[in-house]
């Protein structure tokens, strides 16, 4: 077993002939990786049992839009094969689902929406490819909002992603679907992709982990990188796992446009290094608007790892907030020409959900210049940002104001007022795609909440920190500090209590 695995899980493995199925869905992937490559269990069993729980588990969190059925147990004999070769992937036999946001040959592809329902992909997109080659298992497209714009899961399309928490509250989104198959044990890993927090705020709602990487760390191959806004990454339940699916992840394609040259250790091993004295920033005022609800949970996450890395000899001081809402609006005109460029014929656009409607209505209505003027606002704004934050390592900040929401008390009517809504709800993540800054959740934190329909008027909910890097290409520091952090305010025994929920 890996040196960093839970020593009660090491010791009950080792005086038992086969691992449970139970047991594998409590696992981290480098756990498990280590139970294939020791022959303890094969990579046909894992993906056996971790179909069987797609399907039932999948069906209660709304996790999948699509299972992998036959793929899945051919890549799983492929990598048995592979270890009686000698030649399997670091990762080979262990499930990692692809969020419907991204292609997978042979399989649909269908981004959430009812106007590509029956759309299936004819090629593998680089991501996939990576993951492949590190040995995964591709057993199913998870769940992703229509075209991935909002920050809660509700596709008219298909399945409703939930946390496995409180099934009435939302995984969040546009990754909600990869959130909440890793939150209920499903995978251990699963690949999502972050354009405004799209990694971050699933990780927040389903008290998991979540890294968006600096810009130009992982290509979008073979699609366009567009402004830069967007990245592919990984959710998982701890730090060392996403540490070690970016070291699989960081492998630059002809023709990227931004390149982030790699150090002599791996992401993984500098989970193992000392960090140094750092300069954290804490910041509960928001960015994205003026006005939130910041939750008593959501300040005290925060608090309380403010207090844990002074105790670990870092320097905490509160930051500055050297923007508002209205600056925000230089995300606008990128966000919403996203919506108008996707190539949709005039008969498709009707069938649109309304808040995807009302985006590409929008973008639409900005010229050439208005779209260069949004380029030029982003660059400069992340450089009154970096000057501002110019004492500080890292940005410490709540992910979800309110905490995870029922998707009634996020989701409006009127597209517009949604649009804020969201913004209300994570008020933080979107400026370190600005930024293009290394940014990570962390499930630092659970707690009681008020809740009238709860059987004993309250529901225990999970409460994410994220911690953000002032400059890009830091994505080693990051992952010493939240290894920190992840000794210092353990959260594995309760997501497992979760886990044993299903």
């Amino acid at each position: 077993m890996p040196r960093h695995a839970n020593r009660a899980l090491r010791q009950t493995y080792a005086v038992c002939a086969k691992i449970t199925h139970m047991e594998i869905f409590e696992l981290s992937a480098r756990e498990l990786a280590a139970q294939i490559r020791n022959k303890d269990i094969s990579a046909v069993e894992v993906t056996e049992a971790t179909l069987e729980r797609a399907e039932t588990v999948g069906a209660q969190v709304g996790a999948f839009t699509y299972i992998a059925h036959e793929l899945a147990l051919d890549q799983a004999r492929a990598a048995d094969n592979a270890f009686a070769a000698g030649n399997a992937g670091p990762f080979a036999g262990v499930p990692v689902p692809i969020k419907d946001l991204n292609q997978v040959a042979g399989v649909p592809f269908e981004a959430g929406s009812v106007v590509m329902r029956g759309n299936i992909a004819q090629v593998d997109d680089a991501i996939t490819e990576l993951f492949a080659r590190a040995g995964t298992i591709m057993v199913g497209k998870t769940t992703t909002p229509e075209f991935a714009f909002p920050p809660y899961t509700e596709p008219v399309a298909g399945p409703k992603a939930r946390t496995p928490w409180d099934l009435s509250r939302t995984a969040g989104g546009s990754s909600g679907g990869a959130g909440a198959a890793v939150a209920s044990g499903i995978v251990s890993v699963a690949h999502g992709s972050d354009g405004g927090g799209s990694i971050r705020i699933p990780a927040a709602a389903n008290g998991i982990v979540g890294m968006k990487p600096s810009r130009g760390r992982i290509s979008a191959a073979p699609g366009a990188d567009g402004p830069g806004l967007a990245t592919n990454g990984v959710l998982t339940r701890d730090v060392r796992d996403s540490a070690a699916f970016l070291d699989v992840l960081s492998t630059p394609q002809a023709g990227d446009p931004w390149m982030r040259a790699l150090s002599g250790q791996t992401f993984l091993e500098a989970c193992d290094q000392d960090p140094g004295r750092l300069r954290i920033g804490l910041l509960l005022e928001p960015l994205v608007c003026d006005e939130i609800d910041l939750h008593p949970q959501s300040r005290q996450a925060a608090e309380l790892t403010a207090r844990a890395l002074e105790d670990l000899g870092h320097h905490v001081e509160m930051a500055p907030r050297p923007m508002n809402g209205t600056d925000w609006e230089t995300f606008m005109p990128l966000w919403a020409t996203a919506a108008a460029g996707i190539p949709l014929p005039d008969e498709a656009v009707p069938m649109l959900e309304p808040l995807t409607r009302w985006l590409r209505q929008i973008g639409h209505g900005y010229s050439a210049v208005d779209y260069a003027n949004a380029i030029n606002g982003m660059q400069t704004l992340s450089r009154r940002l970096a000057h501002a934050w110019a004492d500080f390592d890292v940005i410490l900040t709540p992910v979800l104001a309110p905490g995870p929401l029922r998707p009634e008390d996020l989701m409006k009517a009127d597209p517009a007022e949604d649009f804020m809504s969201q913004r209300r709800f994570t008020p933080w993540t979107s400026i370190f795609n600005m930024t293009g800054t290394p940014s990570i959740s962390l499930p630092v934190h659970a707690g009681p909440v008020a809740d009238e329909q709860a059987p004993r008027g309250e529901v225990i909910l999970p409460f994410n920190v994220m911690l953000s890097a002032v400059q890009p290409g830091t994505e080693a520091m990051l992952f010493a500090l939240s290894a920190q952090l992840e000794a210092a305010l353990p959260w594995q025994e309760r997501q497992i209590e979760v886990i044993r929920r299903f």
